[in-house]
């Protein structure tokens, strides 16, 4: 049966603790990355203009990765204060310690790789298009667009799959990680 904690002073002075803030760091990182991934940008591709809407991922996109990098590792260094023997054995990958800091160690690559290079390089492609869409006098999308066209589409569409997979990499292995502490504690 569970303790029963009694509400107190000392015990809502003892949620400031580590854990506490791995549980808010974690549910913020988990809750970010879903919306992002999957209702955000959903939306607002439903609510814009296409124009605005790649304005706005250009504006979002960097904060959301930026955040997710953050918390990542502030949870990583969480992680390791709370299983002192981890460094002692980062390279036995089986041990279960071990793997769920690699696990957040691939989010924060996958998202620096995001926020770093292949996000930035995305957005120049976009704004590239767009531009080339005002001279042309045509959507990208249209019959009839020029080779140019055709292959800033192409980059983008490549860039753009890079750039999700990568995302959706981080959600899976954030996904992964909350099962784990779910289940099996900090």
């Amino acid at each position: 049966m569970a303790h029963v904690e009694v509400l107190s002073l000392t015990s809502l002075l003892g949620t400031l603790s580590p854990k506490g803030a791995y549980i808010l760091g974690y549910g913020w990182l988990y809750g970010m990355s879903v919306w992002v991934s999957f209702f955000g940008g959903i939306i607002a591709l439903r609510a814009l203009p296409r124009h605005q809407f790649g304005a706005l991922q250009h504006k979002t996109f960097p904060v959301y990765f930026s955040s997710s990098i953050g918390l990542s590792l502030a949870l990583l260094g969480l992680w390791a204060y709370a299983h002192p023997g981890l460094l002692a054995n980062i390279t036995s990958p089986l041990r279960a310690d071990v793997a769920q800091a690699y696990v957040l160690g691939t989010v924060i690559v996958l998202q620096s790789c995001n926020q770093l290079v292949v996000g930035p390089m995305t957005s120049s492609t976009m704004f590239q298009r767009h531009k080339l869409e005002k001279e042309e006098g045509k959507d990208y999308n249209e019959p009839g667009v020029s080779a140019q066209m055709k292959a800033l589409n192409a980059k983008f569409g490549m860039l753009h799959g890079i750039s999700s997979l990568a995302n959706l990499g981080a959600v899976v292995a954030l996904t992964f990680h909350g099962l784990w502490v779910g289940s099996y504690g900090l």
